[in-house]
């Protein structure tokens, strides 16, 4: 188990940038597992929006996220990032980390019951 903490979250324009971050308690565990980033807003079920494979090596982006958002992780620091550019009010949510629960497996199972050891979330509001 590894705790998750996120922050960088704020209020922002449209067409502004944020830059995400989630921190983890466990090196050890964090850098063997593919993590994600996911946002709940108000009223809406969690929705996955990226994940990067332990080494980095490798990406998935939820359709609404491509080309907008980036996905980043560094291993020394337990963190992974998420670059947000772009942003739309319909981005506004709170965005929440989470770790693979598998060891192995498809980057692109990206349903909740995949991830564990979910952070409380950054809030991000985007106004129009």
């Amino acid at each position: 188990q590894v705790q998750l903490v996120e922050s960088g979250g704020g209020l922002v324009q449209a067409g502004g940038s944020l830059r995400l971050s989630c921190a983890a308690s466990s090196g050890r565990t964090f850098s063997t597992y593919t993590m994600g980033w996911f946002r709940q807003a108000p009223g809406k079920e969690r929705e996955f929006v990226a994940a990067i494979y332990w080494s980095g090596g490798g990406t998935y982006y939820a359709d609404h996220a491509k080309g907008r958002f980036t996905i980043s992780r560094d291993n020394a620091k337990s963190t992974v990032y998420l670059q947000m550019n772009s942003l739309k009010p319909e981005d506004t949510a709170v965005y929440i980390c989470g770790r693979k629960k598998l060891l192995w497996g498809p980057i692109t199972s990206i349903a909740t019951q995949d991830y564990t050891d979910w952070g409380r979330g950054t809030q991000v509001t985007v106004s129009s």
